[in-house]
């Protein structure tokens, strides 16, 4: 990495952090033992989280208050894991930071390698202080492929009766404050039709017309809340929404499917509850889908799996986090986001939680990935400013 000057502090532990592929269908666990070896050296004890998932872990770790309490505080939240490069252009090695023009290039610069790298990089000027509050780091595995991660990390708190009292989770969002997000439910339909040779179609049952029958429904509930609402005009997409992404069946043109595979989600804003979406979805299946299959042959059915479901993160909730991130930021306002992360994850476990981070969002998952050094930078002044307030506190 070829450096430009001046740059951030943290710039070289960003292109550290660049340099470990984390993309989700790996291992994480190389970034995880070279944290954990840097914290261990700062006289920390970090709490290594294994993942279910082989090869994958979660790391959380604690700054004691100057009274050597260790619960309550404030956690700084970053996912480890990165979505593939394959098929992009990329005009350098994604895995080697390259900082041009003002900004610093590689896969998780922008989504969002930069917000931890810069809490590492801060770390010793919140040691320097008597803090009045504990502070944690939380790096969680698995993030891009439903929050898996953070939910796993979570349950071992819970179990060792930690828990922060406020987050910030750093996603990119150019430094603004974000106060709700949509939830995002990702399901799976799998129909169970039976085959036979198209000449003799009374004989099967279709399992691709069930399927779109579901589809149709599904796309029924979306046309009601683009309609009726509630709204939520916070949002850039101002009500729930619903869609169908994939599907999969059949083998032959000349042959009655017997499967058919249909992924859908749905995102809520928070004045809906998700668990009413999908129970119109089951009682659809339940009440008229299943017996007009079934009427056809008793061996016919569907089967709805739950496959990723990340809840929204509410402004209807605690605010202190909001008001002094706010405050930090000189910012009088806070914003609303259709995407998920897992502040709603910690919002739910009873943890006051908003978004905060350097980077833009349009770079995520973006061929040449970049983030503005001034985003790492005006990091770096918030989380000076938090060290400081924290130890006024004190």
């Amino acid at each position: 990495m070829s450096p430009e000057y001046p740059y951030p502090r943290s710039v070289p532990w960003l292109g550290t952090l660049i340099s470990f592929d984390t993309t989700s269908r790996g291992s994480n666990m190389a970034l995880i033992d070279h944290v954990g070896g840097h914290l261990r050296g700062l006289g920390l004890d970090p709490l290594v989280v294994p993942s279910s998932q082989a090869g994958k872990a979660n790391l959380f770790v604690t700054l004691p208050a100057s009274d050597g309490s260790t619960n309550g505080g404030i956690m700084l939240s970053g996912h480890t894991d990165v979505v593939p490069v394959d098929g992009q252009d990329w005009h350098s090695d994604p895995f080697a930071a390259r900082v041009e023009n003002g900004r610093l290039y590689g896969r998780g610069a922008s989504d969002m390698k930069a917000f931890s790298a810069a809490v590492l990089e801060m770390l010793p000027d919140f040691l320097a202080r008597p803090l009045g509050v504990p502070v944690h780091l939380a790096l969680t595995c698995d993030e891009e492929v439903g929050c898996l991660g953070a939910v796993e990390l979570l349950a071992e708190l819970t179990k060792r009766g930690i828990r922060p009292d406020k987050c910030i989770v750093g996603e990119p969002t150019m430094m603004r404050v974000i106060s709700a997000h949509k939830s995002s439910n990702l399901y799976r339909l799998h129909f169970k039709g039976v085959a036979t040779h198209s000449s003799l179609t009374p004989s099967g049952v279709n399992a691709i017309e069930y399927a779109a029958r579901a589809i149709a429904f599904i796309r029924s509930i979306a046309d009601g809340h683009r309609t009726d609402g509630p709204f939520d005009h916070d949002f850039d997409v101002p009500f729930t929404t619903a869609s169908v992404g994939k599907i999969s069946g059949g083998v032959a043109v000349n042959t009655v499917p017997e499967h058919c595979v249909v992924d859908f989600e749905f995102r809520t804003i928070p004045a809906d509850d998700p668990a009413l979406v999908i129970a119109r979805i089951r009682d659809y299946l339940d009440r008229e889908l299943v017996p007009a299959m079934r009427a056809e042959n008793p061996a016919a059915g569907v089967e709805l799996e739950e496959v990723a479901v990340v809840p929204g993160l509410s402004h209807l909730g605690a605010k202190d986090t909001e008001e002094l991130t706010r405050r930090l930021l000189g910012s009088t306002t806070s914003d609303k986001v259709a995407y998920a992360t897992e502040a709603g994850i910690f919002q739910q476990a009873g943890i006051d939680t908003v978004i905060c981070g350097p980077g833009d969002l349009a770079q995520a998952h973006t061929a040449n990935e970049f983030i503005e050094l001034s985003q790492i930078a005006a990091l770096e002044a918030f989380l000076l400013d938090l060290a400081a307030e924290l130890q006024r506190d004190a």
